[in-house]
């Protein structure tokens, strides 16, 4: 991956281009709260059981080609291919970081 990333960030996109689960939760908090196009999914459990349900079945990966910083918060635009109606989408992906790990993470398309 070409842009500047940080690390949790990175790892976490990574992750996903390999469909990598346990990779891809890894760079979040344990508490942390992931919201996808406004539902709340918040701790370790729920965030999995939303890649299993959701992402993994439909190989769901995004691939960002944008990056910038907003109020603190980094945001990343790219497109999502897979096996999902309208792929591939345009996704943008707001990340909160908190000590080096992703505290929450808010997809929107």
């Amino acid at each position: 991956m070409s842009m500047d990333l940080p690390k949790p960030i990175a790892d976490y996109i990574e992750a996903n281009a390999r469909l990598d689960i346990d990779g891809m939760l890894k760079p979040f908090l344990r508490d942390a709260v992931f919201i996808d196009n406004g539902k709340h999914f918040e701790g370790e459990a729920a965030i999995r059981q939303l890649f299993e349900e959701d992402v993994i079945p439909v190989k769901a990966i995004f691939t960002p080609d944008t990056v910038r910083e907003d109020e603190g918060d980094v945001v990343v635009e790219g497109p999502a291919h897979g096996d999902f109606p309208g792929s591939p989408l345009r996704f943008t992906y707001r990340f909160t970081l908190v000590h080096g790990a992703i505290m929450t993470l808010e997809t929107t398309v």
